[in-house]
């Protein structure tokens, strides 16, 4: 009899345990979670963008006439002196090739201009005849006037023609040095670029001197070449006096105003410079990103407020531009966010368990959010929560 009463406390002990085993398999297990919390501090929301430093006055040195460039002698990084130092020299260009027909028709050209000096050199030596003759018939009739053998008008008749002569004859030399200079025009346009007569002129030469002192930041025409008017020749400026310019998107821009500061980092220093901006463009300019996607930008100007002489001329730089700042804000990590429908969202730890709360957010950046309703001061949120999190479910801290 007590035999059979054991056989059923244990029978009644192995049904216990299979019941407690199910029951435990099959209770609620808790969810894994990262614990962030609700906290009150200064918060700044900032911009960051790449930028080009430049030298503030850039001066550019272009021929002011077209010629032919002699080398540049200067190298970037050279200090020039203002209104001494010879940046370019420009000489005259070289005459054109000429073609053959164009050769035979300025050979013919020249010929004529020969022959053109050629008779009024004749009609000088006719009239200087003519004027000899008129010279000995005016003392003859000098002569006759004396004893009234011919009338006084015979007598001026005489003088004006020796006076007429004499203009006509110096007419006619006029007209021969304009002969010899419309030949020596004819042979000039003869004369080829490999032409061992022409003989260079040293005063034939326009020096370009340096319009400020400064340092060379380029040259862009260094070998010896012809150069159109305007040709950019170098460009001249005081890297000491830099200043930084930034391209933000359009929405970004209207954030900002002159005045506002920034940091320059990421420029290979050890640390960051401080800037102010000065001037923000009053037009944007359509700008396509890396993914294709045209965008609207407006360019800023910074001043830098810390110097490195290490900084140059079109150095990149990055730029962080502060949007907003306060200091003393209720913030909530941004990894604790995710939209339910229109609305923002968390999960709040109650009581072991995860409560979905909709809270409403103000300023964001990249860490933390600005949060102005929902939660208060201390409260502790599930950070990254994962599809295995819902409203209601039991969760633990993960230990760090």
């Amino acid at each position: 009899m007590q035999g059979k009463w054991i056989k059923r406390a244990i029978g009644a002990l192995a049904i216990g345990a299979i019941v407690a085993g199910f029951a435990y398999a099959l209770r609620e297990k808790p969810q894994l979670i990262d614990v962030g919390a609700v906290t009150r501090g200064p918060m700044r929301v900032t911009v960051s963008q790449e930028g080009v430093t430049r030298v503030r006055d850039v001066y550019a040195v272009s021929a002011p006439i077209a010629g032919h460039l002699a080398r540049t002698l200067l190298d970037e990084g050279d200090h020039v002196k203002a209104n001494v130092t010879v940046v370019a020299a420009i000489h005259p260009l070289d005459p054109p090739l000429i073609d053959s027909r164009s050769q035979a028709e300025l050979v013919a050209a020249r010929d004529a201009a020969q022959a053109a000096v050629a008779m009024a050199e004749i009609d000088l030596k006719r009239l200087h005849s003519d004027l000899n003759l008129a010279r000995d018939n005016l003392e003859r009739a000098r002569a006759l006037a004396k004893t009234n053998v011919i009338a006084q008008s015979s007598l001026q008749k005489a003088s004006t023609d020796v006076e007429v002569l004499d203009a006509q004859i110096s007419s006619a030399e006029a007209a021969i040095e304009l002969r010899k200079a419309e030949l020596a025009s004819a042979n000039a346009r003869l004369i080829q670029p490999n032409d061992p007569n022409r003989k260079p002129d040293s005063n034939c030469c326009v020096y370009l001197t340096a319009p400020v002192d400064g340092v060379v930041l380029s040259v862009f025409a260094r070998s010896e070449q012809p150069v159109a008017v305007g040709t950019k020749i170098a460009e001249i400026g005081d890297p000491s006096d830099l200043e930084i310019t930034v391209d933000l998107l359009s929405s970004d821009a209207v954030r900002i105003a002159p005045g506002s500061k920034a940091e320059i980092y990421d420029w290979g220093g050890d640390k960051a410079l401080s800037a102010t901006v000065r001037r923000i463009d009053p037009a944007g300019f359509t700008k396509v990103s890396a993914l294709g996607i045209e965008e609207q930008r407006v360019n800023l100007v910074l001043d830098l407020e810390e110097k490195d002489p290490r900084l140059g001329h079109g150095f990149r730089v990055y730029a962080r531009l502060t949007l907003w700042q306060s200091d003393d804000t209720l913030q909530v990590p941004i990894s604790a966010l995710f939209r339910d429908g229109r609305q923002w969202s968390l999960f709040a730890i109650r009581d072991g368990r995860a409560k979905q709360v909709p809270v409403e957010i103000g300023h964001m950046n990249d860490e933390v959010a600005e949060l102005t309703g929902g939660l208060a001061e201390g409260d502790r949120v599930i950070l990254h929560p994962s599809d295995m999190v819902s409203d209601g479910t039991l969760v633990e801290a993960r230990e760090n």
